[in-house]
């Protein structure tokens, strides 16, 4: 798919991850770029115009997609982290907040906006995942589970909107510069280059993204005698 003339909606688009996919939309030559926030004030970067979206909230979702008529790429980007173990206090909420933001915003974006889509020639849906979708460890046990249940419906989709020509985009990635990893130390991923892959891929045809060595290292590893989920790997 050509990015030339596209018209993307971003979730989650006001900093981080999202703000790297509206600049990079812009710079592959999209005509129009949504920028979704749950603040729509947020929003302010140059030629993005802004759309007020809570993720959690279907009937928000249903409304952005009749008033976003013309989209042909959805970018779900959104996503948050408690932080929590699978065992402590307060890990069922966290999981089930993860979830609605993580596993139940993207499904219900793409399934508002796959009529959308398909009017508009197909397109491409992509989701954000990562590379704690294939391991996990204590501190992000909740996330990991939703990420996990984020790439089997990716792949689910992959199959339902084969048949209108919409092609599903799985990006995994490790530790990224933005805000959800500014306590780790080490090596990160620029938002810049994840989301330059991305549209690399949806351009090419791809269906998944490994953006760090990290993915690229866990992927690999899911057929090994030992595999990463495993054993006590750390990704993000």
């Amino acid at each position: 798919m050509n990015l030339q003339d596209s018209v993307v909606f971003i979730t989650g688009a006001n900093r981080g991850l999202g703000l790297a996919f509206a600049k990079a939309a812009l710079a592959a030559g999209a005509r129009k770029v949504y920028g979704a926030a749950r603040d729509a004030g947020t929003v302010t970067w140059p030629g993005v115009t802004p759309v007020a979206l809570d993720v959690t909230k279907p009937d928000q979702i249903e409304a952005a997609a009749r008033a976003c008529g013309d989209v042909t790429v959805l970018v779900n980007n959104a996503g948050i982290s408690r932080g929590s173990d699978l065992l402590g206090t307060g890990s069922v909420e966290a999981a089930r907040a993860e979830l609605e933001t993580n596993f139940f915003g993207p499904w219900l974006l793409a399934r508002a906006f796959a009529p959308v889509l398909a009017r508009n020639g197909g397109g491409a849906i992509v989701n954000v995942l990562s590379a704690l979708a294939w391991t996990t460890f204590p501190s992000v046990a909740t996330y990991s589970a939703t990420k996990s249940a984020a790439w089997s419906l990716s792949n689910g989709l992959r199959n339902e909107l084969a048949g209108q020509g919409t092609q599903v985009v799985s990006v995994h990635v490790g530790y990224m510069d933005t805000d959800m990893a500014a306590h780790v130390d080490g090596p990160k991923t620029s938002p810049d280059d994840v989301a330059r892959q991305a549209f690399d891929a949806v351009q090419a045809g791809r269906v998944e993204v490994l953006a760090d060595e990290v993915s690229r290292q866990l992927k690999q590893g899911l057929s090994s005698a030992k595999p990463p989920y495993a054993a006590s790997a750390v990704a993000a």
